[in-house]
């Protein structure tokens, strides 16, 4: 069942909206480069496995879990909620750093706002079209600079950075942002996704080189 639009958005998609003005945000970081990580020019794209097509007009984003309104979003929904422009660095856990990315979409906050998660959500599971799944501590993500990406450096999501549809986080390594986003699911219990039950770090925060669990 779909949202039924237009919605009201909170004071944190109307803050996080307005606080870009249309203009390239830069994801502020403690250090540009850290620990362990050397920079290269662009992203190196890694999938588990073979990612099923999907045409714009049958995409649907699945919002679901400990939520008071869960539902899907069509394409055109998703377009309708803000925009935002995040302008960040983007850390690999395998050791390579993409400086100054600018990615476009809508502001995890607006997705938050639509929701209204329950007040025990701790984490939120990011599904991809292939099978892939990650864990994602919920104040990272909604954090200011988490975005639902359409766009990427003024052009539309190329497919192998996870069009049409990925989640950014940039202040977690890139295994963190999911991509061919289908659904979000918010938990009140832990729960690891793919590559965590494999041993990766549950929060994987690349100033504190969360690598792998200890």
């Amino acid at each position: 069942m779909s949202f039924l639009f237009p919605v009201r958005l909170g004071r944190r998609a109307l803050a996080c909206h307005e606080a870009t003005g249309g203009l390239p945000y830069r994801a502020m970081m403690p250090a540009r480069l850290p620990v362990g990580q050397r920079w290269v020019e662009k992203p190196i794209p890694y999938d588990i496995g073979p990612v099923p097509d999907i045409a714009l007009p049958r995409f649907r984003l699945r919002l679901f879990g400990a939520v008071g309104h869960p539902g899907e979003l069509s394409w055109d929904e998703l377009l309708r909620l803000p925009q935002t422009t995040v302008q960040a660095d983007f850390h690999c856990v395998t050791g390579w750093s993409v400086p100054d990315l600018v990615w476009e979409g809508i502001p995890t906050g607006a997705i938050v706002d639509l929701v209204r998660p329950h007040p025990g959500v701790t984490w939120v599971i990011a599904y991809g079209r292939e099978g892939y799944t990650t864990n994602v501590p919920y104040p990272q993500f909604q954090d200011a600079h988490s975005l639902l990406a359409h766009r990427l450096n003024g052009a539309p999501l190329p497919p192998e950075h996870g069009a049409p549809l990925r989640l950014v986080v940039p202040s977690l390594y890139a295994w963190k942002s999911a991509k061919y986003l289908s659904a979000l699911e918010f938990l009140t219990s832990f729960r690891r996704g793919h590559w965590e039950a494999r041993g990766y770090h549950d929060v994987g925060d690349p100033w504190r080189e969360e690598r792998f669990r200890s």
